[in-house]
């Protein structure tokens, strides 16, 4: 197929999701030629990651964004809970003990967050945003990547770039088509998310809380019109799920959640909600000449915590920050790419340790439980103890250390 059009740009952003979409808009605010291409049509999508930690809301106010997104539709968190079998309950991360103007996560719809930072992207002349635009390959010269070739609805159309950026999310393409190998994690759940409505006598910012029962597992967090529900299930197990029906798992939300008894028969169909294969996996190399990955098409992380929108925006805040001046000079080099990697790689690492040890000693410990489920004495004791409870709260909040704009 013939190629109908080429177009110039500085850095060619493949995929608009949290990672892409802030990284054009900071790229774009220090004057580089931006296009941003994203395969769907628009940003609408069921049970992405909806969260927003004090680091990335720090961040958006020193863009000016803060009051915007406020104006979206949002639940405040302030706090994630665990709730045992016996109905005890123990805060695993507090936020309203950060010294931050905001102390809490905000759950919004991503899409909208998306479209907010996308329109303040548009406001500057350097910066182009195409939609429907799937990246079939990349071009490569000298073993160099120069831009991409994607296809929309008018034919194949090519962009040639400084320097391509993957930002395509967790099944990247452009992973695939560069080549570039990941290290495999280990993860023993998934998790089956749907939404419950959310009645009038509900109690006001009501949080993350994690339910354990008897071998089973679900977390309920407060979107301010309704109850976003994920039922937690050993790794691979969503067939012997379906195989039991919809009444049985009705049945074991109404027990976890005994104030969703009223409303689980609003759950009828397995359409209504949607899986999460849960992975965890890092690529050794984020980069190869003239083309970096960040955010999920980087590292893909659980969703234990919430922190992967917070990843790919610091992800996005680093690249902008290293990258910036040698793409005005039209000067990328390896040894900037390698400095992306070399600034985000610990706080990755780190994340995803802490997100495997959640998961091995909780999440499974309660998943092969079969008598009703106790938090170990040891994680009630540390999560009491000064100093060690801030622990959770401060890598939810920020990371190992917060990225600042420059």
């Amino acid at each position: 197929m013939p190629v109908r059009t080429v177009e110039e740009t500085g850095c060619c952003i493949v995929g608009a999701g949290p990672a892409g979409v802030m990284l054009a808009l900071l790229l774009a605010r220090r004057g580089v030629r931006v296009s941003l291409l994203e395969a769907h049509g628009d940003f609408e999508r069921e049970f992405r990651g909806n969260t927003l930690n004090p680091a990335a809301l720090e961040t958006l106010a020193r863009l000016g964004l803060a009051g915007k997104v406020m104006k979206l539709h949002h639940a405040k968190v302030r706090r994630f809970v665990l709730q045992d079998a016996r109905g005890r309950r123990e805060t695993f991360a507090d936020f309203t003990r950060l010294k931050s103007a905001y102390p809490y996560v905000l759950m919004l719809p991503q899409a909208q967050f998306l479209e907010l930072v996308a329109a303040e992207a548009e406001r500057y002349p350097n910066f182009r945003l195409v939609m429907g635009a799937r990246v079939r390959e990349l071009v490569e010269e000298d073993g160099i990547v120069r831009g991409v070739r994607y296809g929309g609805e008018d034919g194949l159309h090519e962009v040639r770039a400084g320097l391509t950026a993957g930002t395509d999310g967790r099944f990247s393409r452009l992973r695939r088509l560069a080549g570039l190998e990941p290290e495999v994690g280990s993860s023993s759940m998934d998790v089956f998310w749907f939404n419950l409505p959310r009645l009038p006598d509900d109690p006001e910012e009501a949080g993350a809380v994690f339910r354990f029962g008897r071998g089973s597992l679900l977390v309920m967090m407060d979107h301010s019109d309704h109850w976003q529900v994920g039922y937690i299930i050993p790794k691979g197990h969503y067939t012997r799920l379906k195989e039991r029906g919809l009444p049985a798992l009705r049945r074991s939300v109404a027990a976890l959640a005994p104030e969703l008894g009223d409303r689980v028969e609003m759950l009828e169909d397995w359409g209504q909600g949607s899986l999460l294969p849960v992975q965890s996996d890092r690529l050794r190399r984020w980069y190869k000449p003239g083309l970096l990955l960040i955010g999920d098409a980087a590292h893909v992380v659980s969703p234990i915590g919430g922190v992967g929108i917070h990843l790919a925006i610091e992800d996005a805040v680093v690249a902008a920050n290293v990258l910036a001046g040698p793409l005005l000079e039209g000067d990328i080099r390896q040894r900037h790419l390698r400095a992306v990697q070399r600034r985000r790689s610990l706080s990755v690492r780190v994340v995803q340790y802490a997100q495997n040890l959640a998961q091995r000693h909780v999440v499974m410990d309660a998943l092969d439980h079969e008598e009703p489920f106790e938090l170990p004495r040891l994680l009630r004791l540390l999560l009491r103890t000064p100093v060690v409870r801030d622990l959770p709260t401060r890598l939810i909040a920020y990371g190992v250390w917060p990225a600042r704009l420059k």
